[in-house]
């Protein structure tokens, strides 16, 4: 009866969306003031009832009920119970049932905690949340059942895709769920101060934490994916310009955009039409990418659906709300008033100039990743956009925007002189000067993009903590903290990239056991090679001995692992972490001389990439903490005024 009950709490989640998107709409018309106060309670029970749903799946999963068919066909008795957990969303049905959820929750939380927007907004946002999650609902309900029987159950389930057992899935999709649901809040705000023509400091002040969070858990969820694809599928890239890791980072780059912009009309009432408009592309780009990911247009380990007729509902969906989203804002943009003014030279200049190199380097995913879609749908050919694009269309807006973002803390708010910019700026460019000295001197021939991108971290780096010169540091607010942090977190992560282009060696050879061979610092003997089983696979596993220089010997296990259930074959690289740096192995097949291929590279700094995606991420945490403190003291003082 679990699945039974889990349908039925979803079912009535789904009917207290409807009911919630009525009384809003209702509570909003002349004499509907007497709805007002339901609204809220409506949100928060629906939210209890999608939780007891998701609940129901995951228990489903844990007990391995064979008699469900979406347990059938993503899990089996000898899994770990880890899999079985995170195998709950690692499907379709699964993963939009996480993602209802989410919203679900995220909407009864602001129902029950938004105290800073005035009732009718607080009113219309909840309406406009509840008209987001009623569509998934019925996409859940009526296409994509995950509590659907079967009868007569089979005897062994499937499997969960090999490729997905691994612990990043217990972490990976959440993460970008919580991220994707909190652009959707940011959005019901904005749509919400559409309607009431509330368009304000106010609005954004209620608005920014929840971008800030949806920024914070996208962060985390595209460098957590990341760094999962670069060790678990074994070859050596840590980003491939796929579709569906463009899915999340366009979602990401609008939310970064978005985030600024708040910030502006937040603490200095600018930017107001602006705002509201990236709002919603921001949805928009959240919508695109789970279209993308759930609609069988594209072929990929993360894109779970592949049944036409669902993509097609979803893209109903994404033209509903897009649409209907873009409609709103065309008819009451005029009804939004002009903010504070602001000069070019400015803090707020620079944000601007910001958010269009944003939007610019937005555009330019957007097109590769779609263009070869529409081809495919308009001709039927096949055509593939890479890496070659991505990288020179991208690549050098990408400099100019970390350059702008370096400077723009160092600007006054309002107005000020170039002069002065020029001189509070001196210091990071004399830094990157020598920085750029260094590697003509001692790094030749690494590489324009390589060079341009080491040089400017250096810089950055030190333009990143100029906001603290001269301070008081334990009386600088925690926000201040976040943002330091957060830009010292880009120029890590820019670093991290560019050394390992530059540096990066490889070597494939096919070697017997007891040769040795060489990449970067390390030689590397092949000892042996052994079959191994695991609890639900076997693998071939070799050991090798490397050393660097005449350093101690250590040991490295790669495998390449086969599944059964289902039948699938996957390297599991071994990976020694040293503070400059990774040397990466991958085990390949065996030959009828005895031979077995290797892989090996050498990668220096790569790990900068992922430490500086935590920094970023740990900045934007401390913003938040920051803010909402702030806004806390802000409302005490005035209760007690």
């Amino acid at each position: 009866m679990i699945a039974e009950g889990g349908l039925a709490a979803l079912w009535l989640a789904a009917a207290l969306s409807l009911l919630q998107l009525c009384f809003g709409v209702f509570a909003l018309r002349p004499g509907g003031e007497v709805l007002l106060r339901t609204v809220r309670p409506v949100a928060a029970a629906q939210a209890v009832l999608v939780a007891i749903a998701f609940l129901c799946l995951i228990l489903l999963f844990l007990r391995t009920d064979l008699s469900v068919a979406l347990v059938a066909a993503n899990s089996h008795a000898a899994k770990p119970w880890l899999y079985k957990f995170a195998g709950a969303w690692g499907n379709h049905e699964g993963s939009m049932l996480l993602w209802v959820t989410v919203l679900g929750i995220a909407g009864g939380a602001v129902a029950l905690f938004e105290r800073k927007l005035e009732q009718r907004t607080l009113i219309a946002t909840l309406a406009a949340q509840a008209a987001i999650g009623l569509g998934f609902y019925a996409f859940l309900l009526f296409a994509s059942n995950p509590f659907e029987r079967l009868n007569p159950a089979p005897a062994v389930g499937q499997g969960l895709n090999p490729l997905l057992q691994d612990p990043g899935l217990a972490f990976h999709p959440p993460t970008l769920y919580f991220g994707y649901v909190g652009i959707s809040i940011a959005f019901s705000f904005a749509v919400g101060a559409l309607v009431t023509r509330d368009v304000g400091a106010a609005f954004a002040r209620a608005m920014r934490p929840w971008v800030l969070a949806a920024w914070i858990f996208l962060t985390l969820g595209i460098t957590a994916g990341s760094y999962w694809a670069y060790y678990e599928l074994g070859w050596g890239g840590w980003w491939f310009w796929d579709p569906v890791e463009n899915a999340s980072l366009m979602p990401w780059l609008a939310a970064t955009a978005l985030l600024h912009s708040v910030t502006v009309l937040a603490t200095r009432d600018a930017l107001r039409a602006w705002t509201v408009m990236l709002a919603v592309v921001a949805f928009s780009m959240s919508m695109v990418g789970t279209f993308l990911v759930r609609s069988g247009i594209l072929t990929s380990v993360h894109a779970f659906a592949v049944d036409p007729q669902r993509g097609f509902f979803i893209l109903i969906l994404l033209t509903l709300y897009i649409g209907g989203a873009l409609a709103l804002f065309g008819l009451r943009v005029g009804t939004v008033r002009e903010g504070a003014t602001f000069e070019p030279v400015s803090r707020e200049g620079a944000l601007v100039l910001n958010n269009l190199l944003l939007s610019a380097i937005l555009g330019i995913v957007l097109v590769g990743t779609l263009y070869p879609l529409g081809v495919e749908a308009v001709t039927g050919e096949k055509l593939s956009v890479g890496p070659p694009y991505f990288n020179s269309a991208a690549g050098p807006i990408v400099l100019v925007l970390v350059a702008a973002m370096a400077i723009g803390p160092l600007i006054k708010w309002r107005r000020d002189k170039a002069r002065e910019v020029l001189n509070r700026v001196a210091i990071p460019i004399l830094i990157s000067a020598m920085a750029l000295f260094a590697l003509i001197l001692f790094a030749p021939g690494i590489g324009l993009f390589p060079l341009l991108g080491l040089t400017l971290a250096a810089g950055v780096a030190a333009a990143s903590v100029a906001p603290l010169w001269n301070r008081n540091l334990r009386r600088t607010p925690l926000f201040t903290w976040g943002m330091v942090i957060a830009h010292l977190g880009i120029a890590v992560s820019l670093a991290g990239m560019a050394s390992e282009t530059a540096f990066t060696e490889e070597t494939l050879v096919a070697v017997p056991v007891g040769e040795t061979v060489e990449v970067g610092p390390y030689s590397i003997r092949f000892d042996a090679v052994r079959p191994i089983a695991g609890p639900n696979w076997t693998a071939i596993e070799a050991t090798l001995t490397a050393r660097r220089g005449d350093g101690d010997p250590f040991i490295l296990r790669p495998q390449a692992r086969m599944f059964s259930s289902p039948p699938t074959e996957t390297s599991e690289a071994a990976i020694e972490t040293q503070l400059d740096g990774q040397l990466y192995t991958v085990l390949g097949k065996g030959d009828a001389q005895g031979r077995w291929q290797l892989r090996l590279w050498w990668k220096p700094f790569v790990t900068l990439i992922w430490f500086g995606g935590a920094l970023i991420a740990l900045g934007g945490l401390l913003s938040l903490i920051g803010r909402v403190r702030r806004e806390r003291k802000v409302q005490l003082q005035e209760a007690w005024a």
